[in-house]
């Protein structure tokens, strides 16, 4: 009796790319035939991507129920669902300035200056202004996939996120032992019209 299938176990990295934006729901780049996904996602201009990343990538799904209780039941009598939340972890391991406003989901304009000149670049820290919106951006994220490993069979897994908010402490380290990293928590929110978070796509690349 077989146990299992191996081919189904998923081990290794994902890459990461950032749309300066909030997605549409099918706002990622289309697949391409024959075409690694990383590579489609290379050559859109509209993301850019994080580099290097440390620990992975870990996609948290935390629903919240509420519970009825009765008084001939010891145990609650029923579950209802009243609340989601969707979470993507990850670290970047590239500490430029430009995965530093991602990081702290900063604007655009925080971030001035070209660090291949003398006067360099500069990031400037700013507290916010009071009822001031937050700054949603896209994500992709491509990983391998299930699968055996035929020659010219390229299994892989992409993770698209439509609205994507930073909203956890991030620290910036300088320290002798030590590399620093940007340790990334990002909160999903659902799109406006069909209620969705992103999608998971499982695909096959052939020559």
């Amino acid at each position: 009796m077989a146990l299992g299938n191996s081919n189904n176990i998923i081990v290794g990295a994902a890459q990461l790319w950032i749309a300066d934006a909030p997605l549409a729901v099918g706002g990622n780049p289309a697949p391409v035939s024959g075409t690694k996904y990383s590579v489609t996602m290379d050559g859109d201009t509209d993301f850019r991507s994080v580099g290097y990343t440390m620990n992975g990538l870990e996609l948290q799904f935390q629903p919240d129920f509420g519970e009825v209780q009765v008084d001939q039941v010891l145990d609650v009598a029923k579950l209802f669902k009243q609340g989601m939340q969707v979470n993507l972890n990850t670290t970047f391991a590239e500490s430029t300035l430009e995965n530093l406003l991602v990081a702290v989901a900063g604007s655009d304009s925080d971030l001035t200056g070209d660090k291949e000149t003398s006067n360099g670049q500069t990031f400037n820290i700013k507290s916010g202004n009071l009822g001031e919106c937050p700054v949603e951006r896209g994500l992709v994220a491509v990983g391998p996939g299930t699968g055996d490993c035929d020659e010219g069979s390229n299994k892989e897994r992409i993770y698209v996120a439509y609205r994507a908010l930073s909203i956890e402490n991030v620290t910036v380290s300088a320290k002798r032992d030590e590399a620093t990293m940007f340790e990334v928590s990002f909160r999903l929110l659902p799109d406006d019209a069909s209620g969705s978070y992103g999608k998971i796509i499982d695909r096959t690349v052939t020559p």
